[in-house]
């Protein structure tokens, strides 16, 4: 039986988790568009991506074991993906073909779901800044239900995470909650791509003459050595201290921005004042 999801990650039928899991990684970072530029290499990333979406589950692998090619009509992985056209979503298309008891005789609609009704059930969740960049539990109560469902390091607003078998039940088949995400704002930090950027604080003297400063980061407190002269606004980049790609598992960085703190001139010496003010 042709299993082309193990060619498209370049494993054997036979590769450990481990195994699947390096080799996706070498290859998400070989074809990731930020560093392949040839034109083939998104859609290469794309079906990579994908591939790993069913072969890093247990359920999914499983199904896709014993079916293998025919829940591509029986094409090979990369004739199907090259179907589908360039603006579609192939980790969304999998994981309904996947999902909820399996691409064939499914408990939904969809792929093989033979006209049975949607159990799918919708709702919102709002994560936690802190827990969208580092991962957690959190609490979810919908429909009666309270469980703890595990938050991805990495998510951002706008993603959808299902959880499966707490959708409506029929005739002994059961749903999946599917949870639009809003991730809460940060006093602390700011979110670009990847990236996060903090504002800290630098006395004076320290931004004149250089010297340690502790920082809060979202790892652990860490110390900054800042230069002499250092600039209002001045960044000191953290290389791979930012959020994770949950795709590629390559990390951003942290940036942190120098705040120039001025002291209270009132609160000064005054003969430093009178010098300041006669030499500066």
């Amino acid at each position: 039986m042709a299993k082309s999801l193990y060619e498209t990650l370049g494993v054997s039928e036979n590769a450990t988790a481990d195994e699947i899991k390096k080799s996706y990684r070498k290859l998400a970072r070989k074809y990731h568009p930020d560093i392949n530029k040839e034109e083939s290499a998104v859609e290469k990333f794309k079906e990579i991506n994908a591939a790993y979406e069913v072969l890093s589950d247990k359920e999914k692998k499983a199904q896709y074991d014993q079916y293998g090619d025919q829940m591509f009509g029986g094409q090979n992985f990369h004739d199907f993906a090259r179907g589908q056209g360039g603006g579609v979503d192939l980790d969304e298309i999998l994981r309904q073909m996947f999902g909820g008891g399996g691409g064939f005789g499914g408990s939904r609609g969809g792929f093989g779901g033979f006209g049975a009704p949607d159990l799918d059930t919708q709702a919102r969740i709002t994560v936690p800044f802190m827990v969208s960049v580092n991962g957690g539990k959190q609490s979810v109560s919908v429909g009666g239900q309270s469980f703890e469902i595990k938050i991805p390091a990495g998510i951002k607003s706008g993603e959808t995470m299902r959880v499966r078998g707490k959708g409506k039940h029929y005739q002994g088949h059961v749903g999946d909650l599917l949870l639009q995400v809003e991730v809460a704002s940060s006093s602390e930090y700011e979110r670009k791509g990847d990236n996060l950027y903090k504002t800290f604080d630098v006395p004076l003297k320290d931004a004149l003459f250089g010297g340690k400063i502790m920082v809060d980061t979202p790892e652990k407190e860490v110390s900054l050595k800042v230069p002499q002269n250092t600039k209002n606004g001045q960044k000191f980049r953290l290389k791979g201290k930012g959020i994770a790609d949950r795709k590629t598992a390559l990390r951003g960085d942290l940036f942190l921005v120098a705040n120039v703190v001025l002291p209270d001139v009132e609160s000064l010496d005054s003969e430093l004042k009178t010098m300041m003010e006669a030499k500066l």
